[in-house]
């Protein structure tokens, strides 16, 4: 089958109809750096633009899904420019995989932190691995939420749980996140693409026209705007890259590693 590889991301038409895209920095926990961002863009555009592509699953290499930001590669934007295009960056996946045509199936292993669970979040069908756990560092921070999330996540879970996930950053195991609607469904580690594929097949099936439809109108409908929400994400996050105690509060979790 065809496979496509990107530095950071490996995407793999594996058997008709389905394509495999895989986060492939596993000796990082497939943190996420600039190049990674692009790359998962990139291939979903791929993947929603391939005509023998009908339904994606989205996974990561080795021990994690992927685990927020690159510490080691964090590079702190220097003005409100810099600091829009790279949030843009983050903010052009989410587009990609929610307002793209092909379902997607997430098959969430280990940790999906940050940038990580907004994307296991983006899914249309995230499972989640029974030992997986994701949480969302961002407030601790001083950093603020992207990838749709003030809007997906309260029609999800409900507002309070939001509040809750966002702002006190708990970490959460993947039964709690099936209990708050966050995971789709819970499996055994060992079945997890397993059970991905099989979801995948069954989509593929379907007739295309009718299900990408069905796709489109539900993201338009079933929350109120979603783009208006990661406008407003992404000024939030500039605005908070400029302050001064976000650096702060970065270097001291940098030197708390």
């Amino acid at each position: 089958m065809s496979v496509t590889s990107f530095e950071t991301v490996l995407t793999e038409l594996v058997e008709e109809g389905v394509r495999v895209i895989t986060l492939n920095r596993p000796e990082s926990l497939n943190a996420m750096n600039r190049r990674l961002i692009d790359e998962v863009a990139d291939a979903f555009d791929h993947a929603n633009a391939c005509p023998n592509t009908r339904a994606i699953v989205f996974t990561g290499a080795g021990r994690a899904f992927c685990a927020g930001d690159d510490r080691n590669e964090h590079a702190h934007p220097e003005n409100e420019a810099d600091a829009r295009e790279f949030v843009e960056a983050i903010q052009r996946v989410t587009v990609s995989m929610v307002f793209g045509p092909k379902p997607i199936v997430g098959a969430i292993n280990g940790w999906a932190v940050g940038g990580g669970l907004e994307w296991a979040i983006n899914c249309d069908f995230p499972i989640w691995a029974r030992s997986a756990r994701g949480f969302f560092p961002e407030v601790s921070l001083n950093l603020f939420v992207t990838g749709a999330v003030t809007a997906l996540l309260p029609a999800i879970a409900g507002l309070h749980r939001a509040k809750e996930m966002i702002m006190l950053g708990e970490r959460y195991d993947a039964a709690r996140l099936l209990d708050y609607g966050v995971a789709w469904r819970v499996c055994d580690d060992e079945d997890l693409m397993q059970e991905a594929m099989v979801v995948a097949r069954k989509l593929a099936a379907q007739p295309s026209a009718s299900l990408q439809a069905t796709k489109r109108v539900m993201a338009a409908v079933s929350v109120s705007d979603l783009r208006q929400a990661m406008a407003e994400e992404t000024d939030a996050t500039v605005a908070a890259f400029m302050d001064p105690e976000t650096t702060r509060r970065l270097k001291d979790s940098f030197s708390a590693k």
